[in-house]
């Protein structure tokens, strides 16, 4: 059977990697959490202190040290899925805090940061057979995919989940601070420069609000069916 390449895009916190991870599995492709690449940029960036006090990026330092920060994604047997490395350092955990969920839409609304990642992306996807999540896979990174799907749900369903993931973690989590960190990532997302979060013109919408896992994976899969039979 011909592989495809999917993309799947949407708004923060509506289990976007989790969906392309069961998929991915389901269907033998490779995954990749472009979200995750960024995620890992902004913990690179505090840990360097590369953020002032105002909260702002110093770009200069952060695009002379670009050379040197390196994502990669490692499979890990114990879970099923790919982790998240930063100069071979795991950092799967760390990358989903709320500190860095804070910080990472302003990393990721910087045009050399996004151009660098995406030339990661799309030497990642060259032989397809990969489903990659994000918030511009459809419209800039694979914009020929052939299967193109746009997730969304409400803020206050995202803020939840988000909620439940941390204190299943056993981090500290405060549901008002998710919401509005949710809010805020939607608004930076929909209005930066590059790559602004949209629904390309050929995605199929999921709006998984109120939807099951197994109704979620169902839906992905008729998705999936209908593309490579079409």
């Amino acid at each position: 059977m011909k592989k495809i390449t999917i993309a799947i895009d949407g708004h923060s916190s509506c289990g976007k990697s989790t969906m392309a991870k069961a998929l991915a599995k389901k269907l033998g492709y490779i995954y990749v959490d472009t979200g995750a690449m960024y995620r890992a940029v902004t913990l690179y960036c505090m840990r360097n202190d590369l953020f002032d006090a105002d909260g702002n990026v110093n770009t200069e330092a952060l695009q002379a040290a670009m050379p040197d920060v390196k994502v990669s994604f490692k499979f890990n047997e114990e879970t099923g899925r790919p982790d998240t490395y930063l100069n071979g350092e795991r950092v799967e955990d760390i990358i989903r805090s709320i500190e860095v969920s804070n910080n990472v839409s302003k990393v990721a609304a910087i045009p050399f940061v996004r151009e660098a990642m995406v030339d990661q992306q799309r030497e990642m996807g060259k032989e397809k057979g990969i489903v990659m999540d994000g918030r511009d896979i459809g419209t800039t990174v694979f914009p020929d995919a052939e299967l193109k799907i746009f997730v969304t749900a409400s803020a206050e369903v995202r803020a939840q989940r988000r909620y439940d993931e941390l204190q299943a973690k056993g981090m500290p989590a405060d549901y008002d601070d998710i919401l509005k960190n949710v809010q805020e990532r939607d608004y930076i997302d929909s209005h930066r420069e590059v790559s602004p979060l949209r629904q390309a013109d050929d995605a199929l919408l999921l709006d998984n609000s109120h939807m099951t896992i197994e109704e979620q994976d169902e839906w992905l899969m008729k998705a999936y069916e209908q593309r490579i039979n079409s």
